[in-house]
């Protein structure tokens, strides 16, 4: 069966079940902090919207890489590999659209919009790291859960 399927939005976790869609438009057309969109047992793909003046949020994820790509904007990103020390972000790099940025597990990580439109982007995390089906509109809401 071919599940080709228009991103709308909020939308249902596809994961587990095959799937495509048109990644850099459901990065690009998102307006939430963070949407699911597919889950499985080693891989997630989320979309992201940061507004403009914000950011992800320093964070660390010890057992997941995570894979990013800017599909949209412009921003400022942070990384440091020290687990005790979130403030030692020995890395900085400018990112813009079609950038791809790689985080290993057990790294400190922020990328900071530093443009004048929303950042949209799409990340993969392996293994997954947010619960199946998770919307968070907000960066609050996020910072909540």
């Amino acid at each position: 069966m071919n599940r080709t399927v228009p991103y709308q939005q909020p939308k249902t976790d596809f994961g587990k079940d095959p799937f495509t869609l048109n990644i850099a438009q459901a990065a690009k057309t998102n307006n939430t902090y963070r949407t699911a969109i597919w889950t499985g047992d080693h891989l997630q793909v989320t979309v992201m919207s940061i507004n403009v003046g914000d950011d992800i949020g320093l964070e660390i994820h010890h057992e997941t890489d995570q894979f990013l790509r800017i599909e949209q904007g412009q921003g400022l990103v942070q990384m440091g590999d020290n687990p005790q020390n979130p403030n030692n972000l020995t890395f900085q790099a400018n990112v813009f659209e079609d950038s791809a940025i790689m985080v290993p597990a057990g790294t400190w990580h922020n990328i900071i919009n530093t443009g004048p439109t929303p950042l949209k982007l799409y990340t993969i995390y392996a293994p997954p790291h947010h619960p199946y089906g998770t919307i968070q509109m907000t960066k609050a809401d996020a910072m909540e859960s």
